[in-house]
């Protein structure tokens, strides 16, 4: 998986879009800004609005049950991850981590009803969390 389907597949376009669509509980705003996701978040709201791209990438949305690394997920996770590192405050997207320190299981379930288990608890790797950088 290079960056060719980063940029042919205008995956920035659509991560910001599904960054958007995520819930905020509080009408009026929340002081702490916009919600952060986990990359299983958004990658199930990316293969709900956007299934042509799991299908460009050839792989799955993810979690424990896929039985290998390449997901959907980890593929967002890992880009973004790199280009907020590179171009910093300037990138639309804003990371953060969740230690993975007393985590037992963390369980997402999608539009379709399918649940789907983080294979990152218990791992050692901290759990990548993803928003938009200004509302």
């Amino acid at each position: 998986m290079n960056d060719s389907v980063w940029t042919s597949q205008a995956v920035l376009d659509k991560v910001c879009r599904a960054l958007d669509r995520f819930t905020v509980a509080h009408p009026e705003g929340h002081h702490f800004g916009r919600p952060f996701v986990t990359a299983y978040q958004l990658a199930i709201r990316v293969d709900e609005m956007y299934p042509e791209l799991k299908d460009a990438l050839g792989i799955q949305v993810g979690g424990a049950a896929t039985g290998g690394r390449a997901s959907l997920a980890q593929y967002l996770a890992n880009q973004l991850s790199k280009k907020i590192k590179a171009h910093g405050d300037q990138f639309p997207v804003e990371g953060a981590y969740v230690s993975n320190d007393y985590v037992v299981a963390m369980t997402f379930r999608g539009a379709d009803g399918r649940e789907r288990s983080s294979s990152l608890v218990g791992s050692g790797y901290d759990l990548s969390l993803f928003r938009l950088r200004h509302p």
